[in-house]
């Protein structure tokens, strides 16, 4: 899913339950009695109990904006983002292990090309046909097979449509791979560069052969 960060939240009921308690039990049983202020404090406990169950810890999930300095590569990374959890929504919704596994891959691949981009915003251009096309389409389209599948919809055109689906999800998946691997391109040559220049200077102070 998108960069969310995830905070658990404790709920305050269990606490307002048991401090309630006291106030309460103290009319019936005077407090100033030890017996009575191990009963309060047992019957407190047990409020807290009660309370945690009914009310659960509950993980509360951010999301945090992302801030490489550039609006429009801010708005380009929240967009795939966006798309990338509706890719993995669709992907819970649909039952079919093939298609799935190529979904799964897809959105790896997005990640990835969003947190590589999020470090180097230079790299913005290279990736915006697939921000601004191929993403988003591959989402209506797995949407299109998860709307056909969720209403049980029988037919040769719906047939047709979910095989051509199946068919090219593994492609689609290969070209967003394809596309993180082409924002590398730059590093590997630079890093080939550095080690000719690297050997050279090793081989000509004779501290390689």
């Amino acid at each position: 899913m998108s960069k969310w960060q995830e905070k658990t939240k404790r709920p305050v009921l269990p606490i307002y339950m048991a401090a309630l308690v006291w106030p309460v039990g103290a009319l019936l049983l005077p407090p100033y009695r030890l017996s009575n202020l191990l009963i309060l404090a047992g019957l407190s406990l047990i409020a807290y109990a009660v309370g945690t169950k009914l009310c659960p810890t509950r993980v509360v999930r951010t999301l945090i904006p992302y801030a490489t300095g550039s609006e429009d590569v801010d708005a380009m990374l929240n967009g795939i983002a966006a798309n990338l959890d509706a890719l993995h929504k669709l992907n819970e919704a649909i039952p079919d292990p093939q298609l799935s596994a190529a979904m799964e891959r897809m959105e790896k691949a997005g990640r990835s090309i969003a947190a590589v981009v999020e470090k180097a915003p230079d790299k913005a251009r290279a990736i915006d046909r697939f921000a601004r096309y191929y993403l988003p389409e591959t989402v209506k389209l797995m949407g299109t097979y998860a709307a056909l599948e969720q209403n049980g919809v029988k037919g040769e055109n719906a047939a047709q449509i979910e095989s051509e689906l199946r068919r090219n999800a593994a492609t689609t998946a290969t070209a967003f791979e394809n596309q993180l691997d082409a924002l590398y391109s730059a590093e590997a040559m630079d890093i080939s560069t550095d080690i000719e220049v690297l050997d050279s200077i090793l081989k000509s102070q004779n501290l390689a052969k």
